[in-house]
């Protein structure tokens, strides 16, 4: 039972490194090159209006998230914060898509080289990957109660 907790655990601290990594990489390069990702947000047209908020904004809860991921204390937290983020970053895909007649593109780095559909299905794993995360974290948690709740029953059963 211990062996699976610890396979279990290590799956969701490499889930939570690869968050860290996304978002360390993303924020970075957004706060490297401020200026053309706050005008690119801009072009939104969706964000024009809160383009400067929305810009040390993000970074920062990238960078917020990441520290979150870090601590044991604090991962099933980040967890469900980097799916909400990134749930809101594919929704954000699919409505310019659909609706927008100029697609603008604030990413950086290597996700500036993605085209739309790629960039989706990118975002999407990553929704699915913090939902294995999250899931995974929560048996983790289960086995240990269980393993508790059974270790109690012993007792009470060998002090009777």
């Amino acid at each position: 039972m211990i062996r699976k907790e610890a396979k279990n655990m290590k799956k969701v601290d490499l889930i939570g490194y690869s968050f860290m990594l996304l978002f360390l990489y993303a924020a970075t390069n957004k706060l490297l090159d401020f200026q053309k990702f706050k005008m690119e947000l801009g072009q939104s047209p969706l964000l024009t209006d809160y383009a400067t908020a929305i810009a040390w904004l993000v970074p920062s809860v990238e960078i917020l998230l990441s520290v979150l991921l870090y601590f044991k204390r604090t991962q099933l937290i980040g967890l469900y914060a980097s799916f909400s983020l990134m749930l809101m970053f594919t929704i954000y895909i699919i409505i310019i898509l659909n609706f927008a007649e100029r697609i603008p593109c604030s990413c950086g780095g290597i996700l500036d080289q993605m085209g739309w559909t790629e960039h989706l299905i990118f975002n999407l794993s990553f929704v699915l990957l913090a939902v294995a995360g999250i899931f995974l974290h929560g048996k983790f948690n289960q086995d240990i109660l269980l393993r508790n709740l059974n270790r109690e029953k012993l007792k009470t059963r060998n002090q009777e």
